[in-house]
């Protein structure tokens, strides 16, 4: 049986997260900080793992407790570190726009949380449909080229880019709806 198995079979209470948070918070942050080498983003992922315990509402059983927090924390350390690539390379292509056509600050935010959403949405497709739907979007490629390339028919690909298309949509939706 693996953590995820076995780990999530009680419900929270608020007692049973205070407990787990007094029993390993102080552990958890410091795995983070050397994992981060970084005490306050250490300290910011440490407090979104209980978050995330807070709102599905469900505790690891004690004997998997840590191995449960580490899981849930290295999900989180992949997330800052994909945020901060994007994050890089929007502001990348920020550096080379006119001071005039920079957008505000509030926008950007905006813009950065709109491109986690879609690399979530393309993240979880499978890597074909990902890698079809990137070499389209991003290289320019034609359904063509990326069938010959994957070893697929044009129709399979159409098949890719609609539902890569769909995840996007759902995405942005998502973020409408909020």
């Amino acid at each position: 049986m693996t953590v995820n198995d076995a780990a999530l079979t009680r419900e929270a209470s608020s007692q049973d997260v205070h407990t787990l948070y007094v029993d390993h918070h102080g552990w958890l942050v410091g795995w983070l900080r050397r994992r981060l080498n970084d005490a306050c983003d250490a300290a910011d992922l440490a407090h979104n793992v209980y978050v995330r315990l807070l709102v599905s509402g469900r505790l690891p059983q004690p004997p998997q407790s840590r191995a449960y927090l580490m899981q849930v924390a290295k999900g989180l350390v992949v997330d800052l570190h994909r945020r901060r690539l994007l994050e890089q390379a929007y502001l990348d292509a920020l550096a080379v726009l006119p001071m005039a056509q920079v957008p505000s600050l509030e926008d950007q935010a905006i813009v950065v949380e709109t491109l986690m959403r879609v690399d979530a949405a393309l993240q979880s497709l499978p890597a074909r449909v990902r890698e079809a739907f990137l070499l389209s979007q991003l290289d320019g490629w034609t359904y063509s080229a990326i069938a010959l390339h994957l070893g697929l028919s044009v129709g399979a690909i159409r098949k890719y880019m609609l539902r890569a298309a769909q995840a996007c949509f759902a995405a942005l939706d998502e973020e409408g709806g909020r």
